[in-house]
């Protein structure tokens, strides 16, 4: 009986194809908008933990709150080398760095651009290492830069092989940055980043001689010594560096970041920014939900003699009922189909662009089997609730009153 039921519907869509395409078409592009834009937030949230996987559990940040925008870009409250030793007192800390970074005018091939240049002390062997670890810095020509790298710096992946000067910058080349000559020692394994990717990366002396810095830190980076014990170090961490800077909870001027708090605030950004573009598409989704219903309304009043004849020989109510919630059902199912095919296509078009055209691999897609069987389901029951008035409608007609209407 059911198999019946569909091959009246599917009888009916083919024999009202424009009208059927012109209705699928506004389900079609709802679900493709929502698939994209879930697969785009799944991706970047994947993208965005496997960063942190890289940064590891057992390190967490500590940054000034009057410091506005990117690292280096300044602020009314700043951190110093002093409060650097101050943390690295705290019992549970293992280890603990920081670095520094400015704004330079770089200068190659005979063209000058600008870019974030980041001082790393290197008063400690495993200053370098705690940093190129969590930042995932690892050489992909040459070598990473040493202590006694004194006019020499590392570059990121991009000036390399993405023609940032209009010629390719390699290991022995030499680049002036704010009128100063330095030696590439290295360039850097992409990041992902764009930005990442196009840091300037050289020993603190260097540094401290090119932007006059003196003992300003930008980001303090701290190792623990037990990675289970991370939130109970940052909070001591927290509280000695307070009373070093004589301030209290409601006059603090710096902030304590580990991994997972970093993680949840990140987490809700994406999901604010989802929900609202997600509610937008829902939108257009209503105004086909509207579209499937105008189209079954018009499909009863035309097929009313047809619908008498079918109870004259006996179809009952809920005979008719199936049919066109099937039929509008269908519609939605077919839209929705449709709809997930081009949000996966649009989705890895967008990815390439991101990888090939911006040099980022944060901007991906992920299409778990749920995201597919979801879209596909809420499609077709978008269909079916837009379809049920216009089937009772049906329904209901009287045999008499059906085949003698004109």
């Amino acid at each position: 009986m059911i198999q019946d039921y569909f091959n009246l519907a599917l009888k009916n869509l083919r024999r009202k194809k424009l009208r059927s395409w012109l209705t699928i078409l506004g389900i079609l592009i709802s679900i493709m908008i929502i698939f994209f834009l879930i697969s785009l937030s799944f991706g970047l949230s994947n993208a965005i933990n496997e960063q942190f996987k890289m940064l590891g559990s057992d390190k967490f940040f500590i940054m000034a709150k009057g410091q506005l925008g990117a690292p280096g870009t300044g602020g009314a409250v700043q951190l110093t080398t002093k409060d650097v030793e101050i943390v690295e007192k705290v019992l549970g800390v293992k280890t603990a760095t920081y670095f520094v970074a400015g704004n330079a005018k770089v200068e190659f091939n005979d063209k000058s651009r600008y870019f974030m240049v980041i001082g790393i002390p290197m008063d400690k062997t495993d200053a370098l290492e705690l940093i190129a670890e969590s930042a995932n810095l690892k050489a992909d020509d040459g070598r990473l830069i040493a202590k006694k790298d004194l006019g020499k710096v590392m570059i990121g992946y991009d000036y390399a092989y993405n023609n940032v000067f209009g010629h390719l910058v390699r290991a022995g080349d030499t680049l002036v940055i704010n009128g100063k000559e330095f030696k590439v020692v290295g360039i850097l394994s992409r990041i992902g980043n764009p930005q990442d990717d196009k840091n300037i990366y050289m020993i603190m002396e260097d540094f401290k001689e090119l932007f006059n810095s003196g003992d300003r830190v930008d980001e303090i980076l701290v190792q623990v010594q037990n990675e289970n014990e991370i939130k109970q170090v940052a909070e001591k961490t927290k509280q000695k560096l307070m009373k070093f800077r004589d301030v209290t909870e409601k006059t603090i001027d710096f902030t304590v970041l580990t991994p997972e708090e970093l993680l949840a605030s990140i987490g809700i950004i994406l999901n604010v920014i989802t929900a609202f573009l997600v509610g937008v598409a829902g939108i257009s989704l209503l105004v086909g939900s509207v579209g499937i219903a105008n189209t079954m309304y018009t499909s009863v009043l035309e097929r009313t003699k047809e619908i008498g004849t079918m109870k004259a020989v006996g179809a009952r109510n809920s005979d008719i009922l199936y049919i066109f919630v099937i039929e509008s059902g269908l519609l939605g199912l077919v839209g929705g189909i449709i709809g997930v095919i081009f949000g996966f296509l649009l989705g890895k078009g967008v990815e390439y662009v991101a990888v090939n055209q911006f040099n980022t691999t944060l901007l991906q897609v992920a299409t778990p089997f749920y995201l597919f069987a979801g879209c596909l389901g809420f499609a077709f029951l978008i269909g079916v609730f837009s379809g049920i008035f216009p089937a009772m409608q049906a329904s209901r007609l009287k045999p008499v009153d059906a085949l003698r209407y004109e």
